[in-house]
């Protein structure tokens, strides 16, 4: 791939061409090209300004030295008033940033032997070895596998790119470098202290004489001075630092760049502060495919621009990204449905994006301001079509290329498919009772146990770890305990002590008029063995009965064994407030935990162990080949309903955010098929919710109005209004905002009918809720978590496993 994609950028030939004229006239003919198809591209871009996703747009199609299809589009601002596009607008660039100025820079220092691919990042920024951070290399930063989060916290307020990177230093990663892909600010603006330390010169400096004034690109640079206004396209008002744009005091953002962390930069950073026109990208787009070059000027080797724009994949293979550039990942859509993996290009979140195919010398520029006037527009599907109708205006391809890049595409899956349970290549997660067994329980040979479990205790094969431990040789298990739901997970209310059929054991129940285990009740054992599935939200119990029990067993002396199981919603994202300290207890045992706390069982007890000081003799037996990045259908498990009203991955991934309004006058689907992925009361105009909830266009999640009748709990035989929620992409859904804007919804729309004060228990924070009745953005309420969630993240970091 490497060598082919190299002779290929060798061979894309410079030829000459005409140029649209400055009403988007469409240039001269070239042989090979329909160029019919482009009037398509104004159409699709009219019809999205007609739907309002964007008010105009400077779209640019090339072919090597040729322009293709250059046009302004509707309008480049709408406020204060009116004006038309044009061809020569300056456009946020956002994160183009990133490969033009960044990643280009970094080549360059390459070439120049001031930098290697492998240079960890430490070496330039003292301090960032913390917290595991030291074997994080240039490489991962580029690649953006370094286990870093997409981005600081800005609920604080803070300025200066002195104090972003003190923060970068504080980052706790959340996985090893090199081993799963997150989009990260954070991985660029630490390149460009990376560049500034090496040669001496800040990003803008650099990229300014190094890339854009030898190139001619006269129009990019970060910080464009107020002469130029008049011709930036706009975004949208926004306070000077605030993230969301929301309240008091904003002003129109002209020329100052989007990015909240940008702006807090001072508008120089290496994730976003570029600003651009569409005739400057092309000539960079034309120095990448005549390999570095632009007439007689350099700007990169022939290999470097190579070794920029090879497929680097991710190690579980989702995602293919090069040094700088994206491929084929979650955040391509704007290749198109034509352009082939091996093409290259990048978007940025103001509207912006190019994208160039060397296999056929095509390049594609969509400059458009959709945030402007009110944030709330989108152009993704636009970019993609757009990138489509651009492609098959192409009456041939070479090809060779067509059979490398197709055969990536289409040609390559397996013969047979992999075992089930497997993900392809990734191997099956073990839980702590598989590993245990397959020790043959060695560790508890000799031992009179105690078993803390219930039915989602199970082997992979299905064997329940009662029977399990029961069986085992050397093994003496004399005592069950139960949590909520009771030993079979079925109930939703008290549980009562009782005897195992099977077994003939007592069944002591933990759930009931006690919450503990008494000491009569741990007497004659020599060991406790916990073995429970829990969910990832703080208020889910089974974490409190571990920690009740552990209190207990060192009042008692005996040791305690963990088996681990995995986060089903995966133990990576944090959300969430921290808990008031009166609302400390059974569905909240640490004040500084966030609803969403992204841990297993086997962490939480080493660090409730540590941190609550109980003093338990703690054994956790781990997981083995479970990664933090995981969901549960990817571990290759199977699913076990950990409590009634949890039946599917879908409810435990909003379960965080919809459990956390649970105690107010709202059904959550108790009682119906669908528990936690509908909400309703007979009071609630489904309708009218679902229209405001959909348009505040909340990440990951869609809602459509329903009817339905619980047979249980809340509103028992009364027909309910109210919404049904579509997971759309559980990456980008944040759960505990989403149970947020449902409660923010309701109160506005029925004021004191809807109870929100009876949420305090479980959400945790009267803050949180006073915010909510005050009216505040959902947006600003989530932002006002990070510094929570920051403090538990550094919290945590010294009790994962994984």
């Amino acid at each position: 791939m490497k060598a082919a994609l190299a002779a290929l950028l060798f061979g894309v030939a410079a030829v000459l061409g005409g140029c649209a004229t400055s009403n988007g006239t469409q240039p001269a003919h070239v042989a090979g090209v329909d160029h019919r198809r482009f009037d398509r591209i104004e159409a699709l871009v009219r019809e999205d300004i007609t739907e309002k996703k964007l008010p105009g747009a400077v779209v640019l199609v090339g072919l090597g030295e040729r322009t293709l299809y250059q046009k302004a589009i509707g309008d480049r601002a709408l406020v204060p008033s009116r004006e038309p596009m044009t061809l020569d607008t300056i456009f946020d660039l956002a994160s183009l940033t990133k490969p033009v100025a960044t990643a280009t820079s970094v080549m360059i220092l390459l070439e120049e032997g001031k930098l290697r691919l492998n240079d960890r990042v430490a070496t330039f920024v003292p301090g960032f070895e913390r917290y595991g951070k030291g074997g994080i290399t240039v490489r991962h930063l580029l690649t953006h596998v370094s286990g870093l989060r997409p981005d600081v916290d800005l609920a604080d307020e803070w300025v200066g790119t002195d104090t972003a990177i003190k923060l970068a230093i504080e980052e706790v990663p959340s996985t090893p470098p090199g081993t799963r892909f997150v989009y990260s600010d954070i991985n660029f603006f630490l390149l460009a202290e990376i560049i500034r330390q090496v040669s001496g010169q800040p990003l803008d400096e650099f990229a300014a004489e190094r890339i854009f004034r030898p190139l001619k690109m006269r129009d990019t640079m970060f910080d464009p001075p107020e002469t130029l206004q008049p011709r930036i396209a706009p975004t949208e008002s926004c306070t000077p630092y605030g993230w969301p744009c929301e309240g008091p005091g904003m002003t129109m953002l002209r020329g100052k760049v989007h990015d909240p962390t940008a702006r807090r930069m001072e508008g120089v950073a290496g994730h976003a502060g570029l600003f651009g026109t569409a005739d400057d990208l092309a000539v960079f787009a034309r120095m990448l495919l005549a390999g570095g070059t632009s007439g007689r000027t350099r700007i990169l080797s022939p290999l470097s621009v190579a070794k920029m724009t090879t497929p680097v994949p991710s190690e579980d293979g989702r995602t293919t990204r090069t040094l700088g550039w994206d491929m084929d990942s979650a955040y391509s859509a704007n290749r198109g449905e034509l352009l082939p993996v091996g093409s290259f290009g990048h978007t940025g979140f103001t509207g912006t994006s190019l994208w160039i195919d060397p296999s056929t010398g095509l390049f594609v520029v969509f400059l458009s301001n959709r945030l402007h006037p009110d944030g709330k527009r989108d152009v993704t599907p636009l970019r993609a079509r757009v990138a489509t109708v651009a492609a098959a205006a192409l009456e041939s391809a070479p090809v060779a290329r067509q059979a490398v890049y197709t055969g990536r595409d289409f040609a390559a899956a397996p013969a047979t498919l992999p075992p089930p349970g497997t993900g392809g290549a990734r191997a099956a997660v073990v839980t702590g009772l598989d590993a245990l067994r397959a020790e043959g329980f060695a560790r508890l040979k000799g031992k009179r146990v105690g078993l803390v479990t219930n039915h989602t205790g199970r082997a992979r094969d299905g064997k329940p770890a009662i029977d399990l431990l029961h069986a085992a040789p050397d093994v003496s298990l004399v005592a069950l305990f139960s949590p909520e739901h009771g030993i079979r997970g079925v109930l939703d209310e008290k549980v009562p002590s009782g005897v195992d059929e099977k077994t003939g054991l007592p069944i002591y129940s933990l759930y009931g008029d006690a919450r503990r285990p008494t000491a009569g009740q741990l007497s004659g054992l020599d060991a406790i063995v916990i073995d429970l599935q829990d969910i990832g939200a703080r208020f889910y119990t089974y974490m409190t009965t571990m920690a009740y029990v552990m209190e207990e067993a060192a009042k008692s002396g005996l040791p305690v064994f963990v088996l681990d199981r995995p986060n089903p919603i995966n133990g990576y994202q944090i959300e969430g407030p921290a808990l008031d300290a009166a609302m400390e207890g059974f569905t909240g045992y640490l004040r500084a935990m966030p609803i969403r706390h992204g841990m297993t069982l086997g962490e939480l007890a080493a660090l409730f162990n540590a941190e609550k000081k109980i003093g338990a003799a703690l054994t956790v037996v781990p997981l083995k080949n479970w990664e933090r990045g995981l969901w549960f259908d990817e571990t290759g498990l199977p699913w076990i309903n950990p409590s009634p009203n949890m039946r599917n991955l879908n409810q435990a991934t909003l379960y965080p955010g919809i459990g956390a309004i649970e105690g107010t006058n709202l059904s959550v689907g108790r009682g119906t098929q669908t528990p936690f992925e509908q909400i309703g009361a007979p009071w609630i105009d489904g309708v009218a919710l679902a229209d405001a909830l959909n348009a505040r266009s909340i990440p990951g999640v869609r809602f459509y109005p329903v009817r339905f009748t619980p047979t249980s709990s809340k509103y028992a035989n009364e027909e309910c209004q109210g919404v049904f929620m579509i997971v759309t992409d559980r990456l980008a859904l944040r759960p505990v905002r989403v149970g947020v804007e449902i409660a923010s919804a309701l109160h506005r729309l029925y004021g004191p009918r809807f109870e929100l004060e009876l949420a305090e228990r479980l959400f945790g924070s009267r803050e949180g809720l006073a915010r909510i009745r005050a009216g505040e953005a959902p947006s600003s309420i989530a932002a006002s978590w990070g510094a929570a969630e920051a403090r538990w993240r550094l919290l945590r970091a010294k009790y994962l496993l994984y």
